[in-house]
């Protein structure tokens, strides 16, 4: 399943979702309604309030208070519509919140304990790996079982936790199977329709947690004062009757859960395994919650409520109410030899031992770069699109290597909440050195000489490094600049806008890297909140969509008639968009203000539309089988706009290829 099935699928649930609770709110509402009316009638029956002489017949009954059953029909649905979206407006501040709602406890970037300084490692190169930000990390102290989970609205805002169990009794390779498990749900989409799950749940069993406390606060009122407190009786009454609806509410809560989450964890367990290339490690980490006496139980916050999203079940709901496939079934998806009887015994007290320090070695290995590599042009293995969302075991391993070989001060920066900031700053400067010294004159305006020149180090260390260590970099250095106050990143991005405008025109090296800085900085410190497209009809969203290939085009090739060809390879698959497109009439005055104009109109696209317009992207950029650095770093500027999570595009260096082909060079 690539990309854009997930996503459909995770749409289909959405849809999915919103039935169920619509469903399940209507026969609460029934419920509760049945439950005031039959109140009313035996208290109106039985004198309270009332002369008994003026019983009704039920008609009557009915007639008389249907004010009152219909006003208790809205305000039960107003409140479970509201306890939902109090939940999902609680959650919305993202994935962080979720998991120190559970008792985690942040992983800092500059952790010395060796597990954990190994579990950031393995996400961080996940994530390089995935073209997505450094999710928060987390564990979850107080749980010895093995299970973790991922949590957020997006990637940008996403974390990633795990029990001390897991750190404790897993290996690498089964440490790693479990985190692309959980990248899994962060590239296909599953993130956010499991907090709009929990949000759903929480209002549809909200009301069974009111009962349960109305009939404990009532019979201990019923038995000190129940002769002076003749409402004691009723509202003890009142709180069974809501236990019971609770229960109604709980039912549906299961079914919704297990029907929307339990094929969604068997592609996660096979997306594990594409990403990695093998089956043991995952496989080997459910064989071990099997054989382990606490399993995957979560004690730390109601499993009612968050085992959906878990790796493991986090507790014992069997059949209908499952909300993961079986174990045994799980394990045998991965290595079909497997028996019950082979589950090992894992015993607490024996655990993993600590990793040893990894060797960093001072260069990329093999013969895989990235078009982002200093060597200029590229060969591509693969389409564009079909990548997106889909990291391979290369990819895993090339961010392993890169990761490894960021030179220690550039890593030690990005890991920093202070120096992180500057870092970024560094990321921004042009290339050409008339523009960054009036860059760095700004820097030393704002923000002080010390400063200036530390961002003026970092950026004679990247000049070094290569392109390719720019993206990975910023996704390092992502969860330590959301560390800052949002004053401090406004401020941040009105900094980087004044610095690339300040020779009066905007770069396409810094406006890539600018773009996705600002697309991810938004998506973190606004999770929940929709960008806001330029509201556009079919016309404008097809020039849009013609102006960036013609951007594309013209910026990967050095002379008109090789910038048609491209162009036209790309606009030949819209199909219909560019049915009537005229040639002639092309004046070629693309600049960086049409596509950003173009970018911020194209949000505006359905799932099909974007998925078309990659393509068309793809195609594009391929036509002649290679990628320059402008190309490449457009292309990912792109997706991260459009919330694609793009893996590093990588090459093989060849023999022929030459030695630069970089159109803006």
């Amino acid at each position: 399943m690539n990309f854009f099935d997930a996503q459909d699928r995770a749409r289909r649930a959405s849809r999915r979702l919103i039935g169920a609770y619509v469903l399940a709110t209507i026969a609460i509402v029934a419920a509760v309604t049945t439950l005031v009316g039959v109140v009313l009638f035996n208290f109106v029956q039985n004198g309270y309030g009332y002369a008994a002489e003026f019983g009704y017949a039920k008609g009557e009954f009915l007639a008389q208070q249907a004010p009152v059953l219909i006003g208790t029909a809205v305000l039960t649905t107003l409140f479970i519509l509201g306890a939902s979206l109090f939940k999902t407006s609680l959650l919305s501040s993202g994935g962080g919140r979720v998991a120190a709602s559970m008792g985690g406890t942040p992983v800092p970037a500059d952790v010395q304990d060796p597990l954990r300084r190994r579990l950031r490692n393995v996400v961080e190169e996940m994530s390089i790996a995935s073209g997505v930000p450094v999710p928060e990390i987390y564990v979850l102290e107080e749980e010895s079982s093995i299970n973790a989970f991922a949590a957020g609205f997006t990637p940008s805002d996403a974390a990633v936790a795990v029990t001390r169990g897991t750190l404790e009794l897993l290996d690498r390779d089964e440490l790693q199977g479990v985190i692309a498990h959980e990248f899994s749900h962060i590239l296909n989409g599953d993130m956010r329709l499991n907090i709009r799950l929990m949000g759903v749940l929480y209002g549809i069993m909200v009301l069974g947690l009111i009962g349960r406390l109305i009939v404990r606060g009532g019979h201990h009122t019923s038995i000190i004062s129940s002769r002076r407190n003749r409402g004691a009786p009723v509202a003890l009454v009142i709180g069974l009757g809501l236990v019971i609806v609770g229960g109604i509410g709980v039912f549906f809560a299961r079914v919704i859960k297990a029907g929307i989450s339990r094929q969604r964890e068997y592609l996660a367990d096979a997306s594990a395994v594409q990403f990695t290339r093998q089956k043991t490690g995952i496989a080997n980490a459910l064989k071990k919650i099997g054989g382990y006496s606490a399993g995957s139980l979560i004690r730390s916050a109601d499993p009612e409520e968050i085992s959906h999203m878990l790796f493991g079940t986090g507790a014992k709901f069997r059949g209908l109410f499952a909300t993961h496939p079986p174990l045994v079934e799980r394990i045998q998806a991965l290595d079909p030899s497997f028996m019950p009887s082979q589950f090992p015994s894992v015993d607490a007290r024996e655990r993993h031992a600590a990793p040893g320090a990894e060797s960093l070695p001072s260069a990329l290995a093999g013969d895989v770069t990235t078009a982002l590599a200093s060597g200029g042009a590229a060969y591509l293995p693969d389409s564009i699109a079909e990548s997106v969302g889909q990291p391979e075991s290369e990819h895993i391993e090339y961010a392993r290597h890169l990761r490894q070989s960021i030179p220690e001060s550039l890593y030690a920066a990005a890991h920093s909440p202070d120096f992180a900031y500057l870092l970024t700053i560094a990321l921004i400067l042009h290339r050409d050195g008339s523009t960054v010294a009036r860059q760095l004159s700004v820097v030393r305006d704002q923000l002080g000489a010390d400063r200036a020149r530390l961002v003026k180090n970092y950026y004679d260390e990247l000049l070094e490094t290569g392109g390719e260590y720019r993206l990975p970099l910023l996704a390092v250095a992502f969860p330590a600049l959301k560390l800052r106050p949002g004053q401090e990143l406004a401020y941040l991005v009105s900094l980087a806008t004044r610095m690339i405008e300040i020779d009066g025109e905007i770069d396409f090296y810094e406006y890539c890297f600018y773009r996705i800085l600002m697309s991810n900085l938004g998506k973190a410190i606004d999770p929940s909140g929709q960008r806001s497209a330029v509201r556009a009809r079919k016309k404008e969203l097809r020039s849009a969509a013609i102006n960036l290939l013609r951007v594309l085009a013209s910026y990967g090739h050095k002379s008109r008639d090789q910038s048609d060809v491209a162009f036209k390879a790309g606009i030949g698959t819209l199909g219909v968009w560019a049915r009537d497109y005229d040639y002639d009439t092309d004046e070629h005055s693309y600049t960086v203000a049409v596509l950003d104009r173009s970018l911020d109109v194209l949000l505006g696209l359905n799932s099909e539309g974007k998925e078309s317009l990659l393509r068309a992207i793809s195609a594009t950029a391929a036509h002649d089988g290679k990628l320059s650095i402008g190309e490449a770093e457009l292309i990912r500027a792109v997706c991260a706009t459009l919330d694609y999570p793009l893996p590093p595009i990588l090459v093989r260096r060849t023999m022929e290829q030459p030695a630069n082909d970089d159109a803006h060079s």
